[in-house]
């Protein structure tokens, strides 16, 4: 369809309908929010001013997505019912086919509409709790992660649906694994069902380099005045920034309308952060600036528990936070909300699973700097912590029109997760060179066990131990030097004994000799002094056995037995060379004659060696697992859910 150009209804200024898919454009002359039907033009209102919210988007950019070319015709921008705006174009792609690619703290998500098919019908956003999951044909499980009302504030260019300036719009969104998002649109009817994904800039094949007509605008640290005490105040991100708190007079200041407005008086505590406000610092790699800081806390049993978070923010990566709790540091990012999968007290994130550890309404106490979204003390949030250490995996469940964080879900709200990596205070001194940090108190909820690193080094120990060892015993078999049984006859003279020689015995290398007597003894013994006499060196390897056995019954009528039938003793590394055996016995009954049994051989590896080389192994990380176990005690003793405490062989993270 050509271009149809016509003039505005409310002022009579020319516009123009480039596209013959666009249902409404706006008069850049008076605002008016123009739709076309098919027997005129009609004036639905007018909107405000575009907000300036820094995008680096532009109506007119040009893009490739998929291998598809498209064009940004226009742009609305909707007012949260929890305060700020966020920004939604649309993307006009060949055959009148249209993206709605919403804009909000950073992030873009690209979806394409989906008409509910006749007879069907979304649920009721009244009757949804956030977290509900769906699952949607094509496109798997989502989680409805906000569920609210948002207002048609401005907008500009050419827009493919009917926008009403000041209508309500009802709308779920859902995200799912992998970057999945959609999102249920209760202002159309019948509704309509949004599917895509959030993407990037370099997915839609936009760049500041491919459109130089507009660059993406980042405004650098400011000094502004505040509206109520006239206190210099130097602003670190006000091109992102939503809420700034005034250190000198305590006012709450709103900056989303291209200057500071007064909110409020802030009644707060005055708890001086650890990390003073425009701190820059390293971590991971990146250059980070504290621009805000909160105080919040948890109540248990009437105590509060108090810490400390750091707005971190660094241009072209965006927000993350540093966490401070009684001496404990954590680097803290968001998450997916749909990447994560709760069953019972687990959480399930990128393989991982969390273990549930607290779970509260937090509420902050104190506000300084500037923040992205709407904060103010009082706020409350239901927040549940996770944890598998060095990681805390945190949901925090917010609501808006006076609803409670802990109170029925079904209200308008939205859902945040985010992950928290355990950083020692010396790597947070470092980054952001910071003295005197309070060393930690306790055992930290996502802290690591400091010697985890022996577990693995202990597995390697004792695989190579079991491997090696039945190498071992089959290279070095044992080797029969002698076996022979002796007739002892009584001595000529009482109190002697009996002696018999055993040679030669040729031993060919390093070897233990194992020497086994077997006599038959019942209810008696025998003794035998005995050693190897090296003929070459004239060197006695000397040694003592004893073979005694008993048996009978005690008072009760229980039979007994104690003893053996046969002892075995070793001579440990016997060198080289031919050797007699000499053997001189005694036994219980001398005047009667007895027998013995005697195997010598080169011994090979033994098990009891064995077993003992385990032991040794074991010994430092026998030790390590009870000061773990001792760990784990202390860091659940703080928790709401204390399972029995586990300890995992891993990399040792």
């Amino acid at each position: 369809m050509s271009p149809v150009e016509t003039q505005c209804p409310s002022c009579g200024a020319p516009i123009r309908f480039a596209l013959g898919s666009s249902v409404v454009t706006v008069c850049a002359n008076c605002r008016s929010v123009v739709a076309r039907g098919d027997q005129r033009l009609e004036d639905l209102g007018k909107v405000a001013m575009l907000a300036d919210t820094g995008s680096p988007l532009v109506v007119g950019r040009k893009g490739i997505y998929r291998g598809m070319p498209f064009e940004l015709t226009g742009r609305a921008q909707f007012a949260h019912e929890a305060g700020g705006v966020w920004d939604e174009w649309y993307a006009s792609f060949p055959n009148d086919r249209w993206g709605w690619l919403a804009e909000a703290q950073g992030k873009f998500y690209l979806t394409f509409a989906r008409h509910v098919s006749a007879g069907a019908t979304l649920p009721d956003p009244k009757q949804i709790e956030l977290g509900h999951k769906f699952t949607l044909p094509g496109v798997g499980m989502l989680v409805a992660n906000e569920i609210g009302r948002a207002t048609a504030k401005s907008a500009e260019g050419e827009i493919p649906y009917r926008l009403v300036p000041g209508a309500p719009l009802d709308y779920i969104d859902l995200t799912g694994a992998g970057g999945k998002f959609a999102t249920f649109d209760y202002g159309d009817d019948p509704p309509t069902v949004y599917l895509g994904q959030e993407v990037t800039l370099d997915d839609l094949g936009i760049s500041p380099a491919a459109a130089p007509e507009r660059e993406p605008r980042h405004v650098g640290a400011i000094q502004v005045n505040c509206p109520k005490c006239g206190g210099v105040l130097d602003l670190r991100a006000p091109d992102v920034a939503e809420r700034v708190a005034c250190p000198y007079c305590n006012s709450l200041l709103d900056c989303t309308q291209g200057k500071l407005q007064y909110l409020e008086a802030l009644k707060q505590t005055n708890v001086a952060p650890l990390i003073p406000l425009g701190e820059v610092g390293t971590l991971e790699g990146k250059s980070y600036t504290v621009i805000g800081f909160l105080l919040r806390h948890v109540e248990d049993a009437g105590t509060k528990y108090y810490w400390q978070e750091f707005l971190l923010y660094s241009v072209g990566i965006g927000f993350r936070w540093l966490v401070e709790s009684d001496g404990h540091w954590s680097f803290v990012k968001s998450v997916p909300p749909g990447e994560v999968e709760i069953s019972g007290r687990i959480a399930m994130y990128q393989g991982r699973h969390f273990r549930l550890f607290q779970f509260a309404p937090a509420v902050v106490d104190q506000i300084a700097g500037e923040f992205y979204w709407k904060v103010h003390v009082g706020e409350q949030v239901l927040s549940s912590d996770y944890i598998d250490p060095p990681r805390m995996l945190s949901r925090e469940i917010s609501t808006v029109n006076g609803a409670k964080a802990d109170g029925p879900l079904a209200q308008h709200g939205e859902i945040n997760w985010s992950l928290g990596t355990y950083l020692p205070r010396q790597d947070v001194a470092k980054a952001f060179k910071v003295v005197d940090l309070a060393s930690p108190e306790g055992v930290g909820p996502n802290q690591p066990f400091g010697a985890k690193g022996v577990y693995p080094v202990w597995a390697v120990l004792l695989a190579v131990a079991i491997v090696i060892w039945p190498i071992l015993a089959w290279l070095r078999p044992s080797h029969l030097l002698t076996e022979k049984i002796y007739t002892l006859e009584p001595p000529t003279a009482p109190e002697t004994t009996r002696t018999v020689f055993e040679s030669p015995l040729t031993v060919d290398a390093h070897r233990s000799i194992h020497i086994r007597i077997n006599a038959p003894v019942n209810n008696s013994w025998l003794a035998v002094d005995g050693d190897l006499y090296n003929e070459d060196t004239g060197l006695l390897e000397p040694f003592e056995a004893a073979v005694e056995y008993y048996s009978g019954t005690d008072s009760d009528g229980e039979s007994w037995t104690e003893g053996s039938h046969e002892t075995d003793e070793y001579l440990s590394a016997v060198p080289p060379g031919n050797y007699t055996l000499r053997l001189e016995a005694q036994w219980t009954n001398m005047t009667q004659p007895t027998t013995m049994q005697v195997r010598v051989e080169e011994a090979g590896p033994r098990l009891s060696h064995f077993l003992w080389l385990l032991l040794a192994l074991s010994i430092l990380p026998l030790i390590t697992i009870y000061f773990h176990f001792r760990f784990e005690s202390a860091r659940w003793e703080d928790s709401d859910f204390k399972p029995a405490p586990r300890f995992v062989i891993d990399s040792g993270e």
